[in-house]
């Protein structure tokens, strides 16, 4: 098969199922959004027979904060999209991660080309702005909302095939009337890209923390998080006697409340941009314990694919996130803790910190478990498989059904 697959983010797995695609002799186009600034996986090199990477947009980074710019951004990256399929000419496609401005536009244009093509729904973008209205972050989430709700299932209709991450995502697409041809395939993470190293390595002189003991955070912090949080946890580490560097890798938004949370309330913070990917390794193995940040809202809709990674560093990780979460459980599987993602349970999580910096043989233990479970729940293999049979039955105008149960000896 000729397949495109289009992934927004640039994540580290999508790029490893592309690879594994064409190392089985399909021949495959990587495509992702160089305007969207997020931590990205190995987008170049070693680029096998048969697998090419290419882009949409440019230096001009898609600004998140302004809606109404956002959406003009948004809709020429669409109709880039648009373009790049068109150039391609692949016998089906796949898209992940996308803006729903994009999406619309690339269902659009792909039903006039009758191009076969798979949604890899990442994020139920609707039920997210509702939640915000509902919240009262913004007047115009209610608006935005319902307008983005109906593009995100006029699109799904349209889709030949729809994959979901997790088993929550199929009560949104039996109410738009697409459940008949959804697959669930949690998501996993490279297990020979991201492996443990030790916690001083060359990426934590370089930036001055070898010896601190370090709460670190790598990832994007958007409206699904509260990044603030991550300073009052430090805050009460701090009044248990801790001290503790705050370590943060972001671009975005969420740089400057940080900065100014911090700053207002003592806290030492170590706050850089996102890192080459071949560093995530050595980013990953400086913290001491490695946190995760999902708002309640975005619980059941979002599976957050920094934990994922985080499990194959080897790191105990911290979850202040809804328990009912995908990634809850798995970190509860690891033996590793959740807690709720509000002020309120931030003293019993820096109390479980505490506990862990005291006792280095139970924190060393929790990180063996972290990567054992990574490497019995993230094997390639199966998941590649199926995804070749959702675009090959896309492709031949077959809708195919099933799941694959998360959180189980069967989850790949």
């Amino acid at each position: 098969m000729r397949i495109l697959v289009h992934d927004y983010s640039g994540h580290p797995f999508q790029a490893q199922l592309s690879r594994e695609l064409a190392r089985r002799g399909h021949v495959v186009v990587h495509s992702t959004c160089a305007a969207y600034i997020s931590g990205k996986g190995n987008l170049a090199g070693d680029v096998a027979a048969g697998l090419r990477f290419v882009t949409i947009g440019d230096s001009t980074v898609v600004r998140k904060e302004a809606y109404f710019y956002r959406l003009f951004q948004e809709t020429r990256l669409g109709l880039e999209l648009a373009r790049q399929v068109r150039r391609e000419k692949p016998d089906v496609a796949m898209f992940a991660n996308l803006p729903i401005p994009i999406l619309v536009v690339v269902a659009f244009v792909l039903k006039l080309l009758r191009i076969p093509w798979v949604l890899w729904h990442q994020d139920v973008t609707a039920v997210a702005l509702r939640s915000f209205a509902a919240a009262g972050i913004s007047k115009s989430m209610g608006i935005a909302a319902k307008v983005f709700e109906q593009g995100e299932k006029w699109s799904a209709r349209r889709a030949s095939a729809v994959v979901v991450i997790a088993d929550s995502f199929v009560r949104v697409h039996k109410e738009w009337g697409t459940a008949d041809k959804v697959t669930v395939v949690p998501n996993w993470a490279p297990l020979d890209e991201i492996v443990p190293v030790a916690r001083a390595n060359a990426w934590s002189a370089g930036h001055g923390l070898t010896g601190l003991k370090t709460v670190l955070y790598s990832g994007t912090l958007g409206l699904k998080h509260n990044p603030v949080l991550l300073v009052q946890l430090v805050e009460r580490l701090r009044e248990q006697g801790e001290q503790v560097r705050l370590v943060v890798v972001n671009d975005g938004p969420a740089v400057p409340v940080l900065r100014m949370a911090a700053a207002a309330r003592g806290i030492e913070l170590t706050l850089l941009p996102f890192q080459p990917y071949e560093r995530l390794p050595e980013v990953l193995g400086t913290g001491d314990v490695l946190v995760v940040l999902l708002e309640a809202d975005a619980g059941e809709f979002s599976v957050p694919s920094k934990t994922l990674s985080y499990l194959c560093a080897g790191r105990p990780v911290l979850g202040l996130m809804p328990a009912e979460n995908l990634a809850s459980k798995l970190l509860q599987q690891a033996g590793s803790a959740v807690f709720p993602p509000e002020e309120s349970s931030l003293t019993g999580a820096a109390t479980w910190i505490h506990e862990l910096l005291a006792d280095p043989a139970r924190a060393e233990s929790l990180g063996k478990e972290s990567r054992a479970l990574a490497e019995r729940e993230f094997a390639l293999e199966r998941c590649a498989s199926r995804f070749e049979d959702i675009l090959n039955g896309a492709r031949r105008g077959i809708r195919r059904t099933g799941d694959c149960p998360a959180g189980d000896a069967d989850r790949r």
